[in-house]
């Protein structure tokens, strides 16, 4: 229009921004339908991808982002996926349970205490669905498992590195991948 010298009415100009925000959520909906990065993750977000997206309060740091993945410092991710856990069992209880991000977040009882701070504010509910809804809901929630995240995953890192130190029979690291898995999750997200 302005290119024709025509100015647009500014109630013009917000319909076409909420639209062109809609058609955004829509591809990315259909986007996350297809991904086969993070499954547990993409289904805990979806239905709720727009409060998480217009969420001001959220920063998903590095503690967070690995937590809600399931891409840290977890045995069964060490083992299988980056090679250098030489099993999946938990360290950091006595149950033998395979180490997820699932089983840190709502059964190992390395973590009670961090638990019962996150379950004092969110509820008792740790599904990841549930998680993902407490985080968009409120602020104080957010921080919650984000203060969980942090502290729990330092602990859980520093674990690593004191049996890295010990060598207590973990297999040597692989080469990193250098990212090759992250540019194609990143563009596999961007809309066409």
């Amino acid at each position: 229009m302005r290119r024709r010298g025509e100015e647009p009415l500014p109630e013009e100009i917000v319909r076409w921004r909420k639209e062109g925000r809609d058609d955004l959520f829509r591809r990315w909906q259909e986007r996350l339908a297809d991904a086969s990065v993070s499954r547990r993750l993409v289904e805990a977000v979806r239905p709720v991808l727009r409060q998480w997206v217009e969420a001001r309060h959220r920063e998903p740091t590095y503690f967070l982002t690995q937590l809600l993945t399931g891409h840290g410092c977890f045995s069964r991710y060490l083992c299988e996926v980056v090679g250098i856990e030489s099993g999946p069992e938990c360290h950091h209880c006595a149950s033998g349970d395979v180490d997820t991000a699932e089983h840190t977040l709502a059964v190992c009882t390395g973590w009670d205490a961090q638990r019962a701070t996150l379950t004092g504010a969110i509820g008792r509910d740790l599904s990841l669905p549930a998680v993902i809804r407490a985080m968009v809901g409120s602020e104080q929630s957010w921080a919650a498992v984000a203060s969980f995240a942090r502290e729990v995953m330092a602990a859980k890192r520093e674990a690593l590195r004191e049996r890295e130190r010990a060598n207590e029979t973990l297999p040597p690291r692989r080469a990193p991948a250098r990212g090759r898995r992250r540019a194609r999750y990143a563009a596999a997200l961007q809309p066409n």
